[in-house]
C-alpha cells in the first residue's frame, strides 16, 4: 500500500495520513461491493421467484425470469466499474459526495429487493423504486462532473431501473 501525507486545507497545518490502495485493488473492491449486493439480492429473490412471484399477475411485457439474473449481473459490473472510475480520483469533497450518493442508491437498490421479493410489499417497493431512480439520476449527474465514463456507465442501469419501475407499477396495480 502507498501511504502519503496530505495537508488538509483550513486545518492550520494539521496533517492527515491518507492510505491509498493501488488502482487495481480499488477496481476489485468496487466490483466486489456491487456484485455482493447483487448476489445477496439474487439469493433473496431466488426462492421468491419460484413461489410468490409465479403466483402474482404480471403485465404482458414482463421478461422471462431467466433474463433478470444475467441483466442484473452485467449492470452490477457496470456500476461497479463506474464507482471505481470515481473512487480512483484524488480525495475531494466533490468525489466524496458522489461516492455517498452512489452508496445511497446502492442501499435503495438492495432495499427494493427486500421490500418487493422478501416482504411482498409491492406498493412500498414502488415508492422505494422512485427514490432509487432519483438517487441514480443524482449519482449520474455527480459522476459526470468527475468522470464522463463513470456517468455513462450508469446509463444502462437507470434505463433498466426505469423498465423495472414500470413493471413494479403494473404489478402493484394488477395485484392491488
Amino acid at each position: 500500500m502507498n501511504t502519503s501525507v496530505v495537508n488538509v486545507p483550513g486545518e492550520a497545518g494539521l496533517e492527515q495520513k491518507v492510505t491509498s490502495a493501488p488502482k487495481w485493488t480499488k477496481l476489485i473492491l468496487a466490483l466486489l461491493l456491487t456484485l455482493s449486493v447483487g448476489a445477496i439480492s439474487g439469493w433473496i429473490t431466488m426462492d421468491q421467484v419460484n413461489n410468490w412471484y409465479n403466483t402474482i399477475q404480471k403485465p404482458f411485457f414482463t421478461p422471462p425470469n431467466n433474463v433478470f439474473g444475467p441483466v442484473w449481473t452485467i449492470l452490477y459490473v457496470l456500476i461497479g466499474y463506474s464507482f471505481y472510475r470515481v473512487w480512483k480520483k484524488p480525495l475531494s469533497e466533490e468525489r466524496n459526495a458522489a461516492i455517498f450518493l452512489f452508496l445511497l442508491q446502492l442501499m435503495f437498490n438492495f432495499l427494493w429487493t427486500v421490500l418487493f421479493f422478501e416482504f411482498h410489499q409491492v406498493g412500498w417497493a414502488m415508492i422505494c423504486m422512485v427514490v432509487l431512480w432519483i438517487f441514480i439520476l443524482l449519482t449520474i449527474f455527480d459522476f459526470d462532473d468527475i468522470s464522463k465514463t463513470a456517468a455513462w456507465s450508469m446509463v444502462p442501469y437507470i434505463c433498466w431501473v426505469t423498465f423495472t419501475g414500470v413493471l413494479n407499477f403494473y404489478i402493484w396495480k394488477m395485484n392491488a
